[in-house]
């Protein structure tokens, strides 16, 4: 397969500061330089996003030509990114051809690397998860990752999963300043992560591009790209992981601040405990060490269920999260004003349900006043968002709409 038609960005991809997605519903042409191939990935996502539309709502859509859009489809179909999906009945004239992504097109991988876990998934042109591993693992150390993902990109290679000439690249999702941040139990050289060239580190095993942003900006873009996002132009993201991450989305833009820190909600002080931030309280980190205080002597998987003689030790954490989330809440609230507020986390359905109702139930109590106030909900992608998310870069850097396409030519 040839994707030429669908030049990466010069000099190998956009980085993530310049990785200003296009991620709101409203999708439209342009008629700046490059206007070809951006208006091709308009053409393309607003395909993905509408199964079975016809060429001439496309062109409503996104007001290019009646002849711009047949244009764009035909490449479309040579490149194998589309399929007819049958002619639509009913209505005057020639029945109109409806056209579907089709799912087999391209892939990418996406790995997060994390202080508790590493996660590797592989990912279709329509967004489905064609392949899964997840391993917890404290601290790995980057000889570590380069032994589990080595491995699991052998086995997707040998697996009729998904096919390697067509893999766009690799995603990978980490927190920043990764070995710098003092957890319970982090290792002595831990802190040799500040000086990984993960580009360097992975040439090795990952015979593709790598593509390389914050574990919660991954997670906030995957929700924004196949999840509650669909339906929010605007929302923070909350990511419940070893330490605490956020993200915003504006207008359907991921927003990352001046520096590229945006959204560190882990890092706000603690009301009324001097020397304590946010993610003290609000991590799997706490919980665990919580656990381990109980009395737990096996390692904790947030993923599964706690045992019933644990269940109060659980609901304890839930309580004191969702009161130590009210401040920061409520000047996400006043400042940002977010359709939505999305917490994920590799935590069961029914935990992160609790947090965010109870989150709410508090912030109702605590801040009646506030001119607006968010539904605080679970996130549509919520355990493996960071690694999905980073599945989603490489195609945001190849076929799909980006902002920073028309920005660096």
């Amino acid at each position: 397969m040839d994707f030429s038609d669908f030049e990466p960005h010069a000099g190998g991809g956009v980085t993530a500061e310049e990785r200003a997605v296009r991620l709101g519903p409203s999708l439209s042409g342009t008629n700046l330089e490059r206007a070809g191939d951006y208006n091709q990935r308009v053409v393309l996502q607003v395909i993905r996003r509408n199964p079975d539309i016809t060429r001439t709502e496309i062109a409503t859509m996104t007001n290019l030509t009646a002849p711009t859009i047949a244009n764009i489809t035909g490449r479309l179909f040579e490149a194998d990114l589309i399929v007819d999906a049958g002619r639509r009945k009913g209505g005057r004239g020639q029945p109109a051809v409806r056209l579907r992504i089709n799912p087999d097109g391209c892939f990418a991988i996406g790995l997060n690397i994390d202080r508790d876990h590493v996660t590797l998934v592989s990912l279709d042109l329509a967004g489905q998860v064609r392949s899964r591993f997840t391993q917890q693992i404290a601290f790995a150390m980057p000889d570590d990752i380069i032994g589990i993902v080595g491995k699991e990109i052998a086995e997707i290679r040998r697996s009729d999963v998904l096919r390697a000439d067509r893999i766009l690249g690799v995603g990978v999702a980490l927190p920043d300043d990764l070995g710098q941040v003092a957890l319970p139990h982090r290792p002595a050289g831990y802190e040799c992560w500040g000086a990984v060239d993960l580009q360097a580190l992975l040439a090795g095993v990952v015979p593709w591009s790598v593509h390389i942003d914050n574990d919660a900006a991954a997670a906030a873009i995957g929700e924004a790209q196949f999840g509650g996002g669909l339906d929010h132009a605007s929302f923070f993201y909350i990511l419940v992981s070893a330490g605490l991450g956020g993200g915003v989305v504006i207008d359907g833009s991921y927003y990352r601040g001046a520096d590229a820190r945006s959204g560190e909600l882990g890092f706000l002080p603690l009301t009324g405990m001097p020397g304590q931030v946010l993610q003290d309280v609000v991590s799997l980190s706490a919980l665990a060490a919580r656990l381990e205080q109980a009395g737990l002597t096996t390692p904790f998987d947030p993923a599964l269920d706690v045992a019933e003689q644990f269940g109060a030790t659980l609901d304890a954490w839930v309580d004191e999260c969702a009161s130590a989330l009210v401040p920061a809440l409520t000047a996400v609230n006043c400042l940002i004003n977010p359709a939505a507020v999305l917490i994920g986390g590799r935590l069961p359905d029914t935990v992160l349900d609790r947090l965010a109702a109870e989150t709410a139930r508090k912030l109702l109590a605590a801040a009646p006043t506030i001119p607006a106030r968010a539904p605080i909900r679970r996130a549509t992608l919520s355990r493996d968002a960071p690694a999905v998310g980073a599945a989603i870069l490489p195609f945001l850097d190849r076929i799909l709409p980006s902002d920073a396409i028309l920005i660096k030519g």
